[in-house]
Order: C-alpha cells, then structure tokens, then sequence
C-alpha cells in the first residue's frame, strides 16, 4: 500500500510539474514573439504625393497597413495598387500591381504579382516583380518582363533597369522584334 501511495503522489508531483512546465513555456514562447501589428488600417485609399506644390503621383488601393511604428517601418498594400506618375510635362504613366510594400528609410516600393507600367506614349512593361527606387526615380527588375511599345515592337528577357520616363533602359539578356524602323 506504501508502495502505492508513493506512485500516487510521484505521479501527481509529476503531472503538477508538466502542467507549470507548459505554463511556462508558452510565457517563454510570448516573450520571445515579436509584435508584428500594423500601427493602422486604412480602407479605400487615394493618396496624392506633391512636390513644390505639383502633384507627382496619385496611389489608390484598396487596402494599406501602416507599419511606421517598427524600427525599419513600411506600408503594406495586401490588395494591390493602382499608381498615376506625372512627369514636368504633365505626361502620365500608370503602374499596377496585385501586392506592394513602401519603405520609408529606403525610399524603395517593392511592385508584386502582374506588374504592369503603362506610359502616355503606349510603351508597357509587364512582370511579376518590380522595384522602383522614389530617390532616384529609378526602376529594376531580376524577373523576366516582357516590353513592347505602340509599334508592336517587343523586348524580352531577365533583368532590366530604366528611368521612369523609359529613356534609358539597360536589358541584361533579352530578345525581341522592332517594327518601323525609320532611316531618319
């Protein structure tokens, strides 16, 4: 009877310890979580971004969270973005893409899922990933992309850089067809 009263109570001694054990594992686990929570949600955005008193761009979305309040803060458009770019002379070009996030410190907005750039002039450019340096005003690519303009003209490959207004465009391998060609 000794014998099994020992068990009992070792048995029990043993159950209290496994049920404060994983009290305190899931404190530990809590501690080391990282809050991970948007500072703010805003719903059906229309955001004009200005420059000495010329707006520069127009961002509409469907959804962002502000995670300004981090160490290294960013907004998060988990539904995707449509953006209008002015250029000096008034000419537009529009993105859109299915995902996006905008760091501040960096001043780089990361474009995801059905890239697309449009111009004015009827040059797009399309891929799955895009990033636009606000800085230098600058965008890159290490995915394929696909550009073709109002002549049909296409280019093709892995890897591109440009300007925004496409003035300069640096393909690393491409492929592609130019139509009319003029001897001018």
């Amino acid at each position: 009877m000794k014998l099994y009263r020992g068990i009992a109570v070792v048995t029990v001694a043993f159950i209290a310890l496994l049920f404060s054990c994983e009290s305190n594992f899931k404190d530990v686990q809590r501690i080391n979580s990282v809050a991970f929570s948007p500072s703010g949600e805003t719903e059906n955005i229309n955001l004009k971004y200005t420059d000495s008193g010329k707006v520069k761009a127009v961002l509409v979305s469907p959804l962002m969270y502000d995670y300004s309040n981090l160490e290294y803060g960013f907004n998060e458009f988990p539904k995707g973005v449509h953006v209008t770019l002015f250029d000096d002379s008034g000419k537009k070009s529009y993105i859109e893409s299915d995902y996006a996030i905008t760091y501040e410190k960096t001043y780089i907005i990361d474009l995801q899922g059905n890239v697309k750039i449009t111009t004015d002039d009827g040059n797009r450019l399309e891929t799955e990933q895009l990033f636009y340096d606000r800085k230098n005003e600058w965008f890159y690519t290490e995915k394929k992309f696909k550009f073709t303009n109002k002549e049909g003209s296409l280019l093709e490959g892995p890897g591109v850089d440009f300007s925004k207004d496409f003035k300069v465009v640096n393909a690393q391998q491409n492929r592609g067809h130019i139509n009319n060609i003029s001897d001018k």
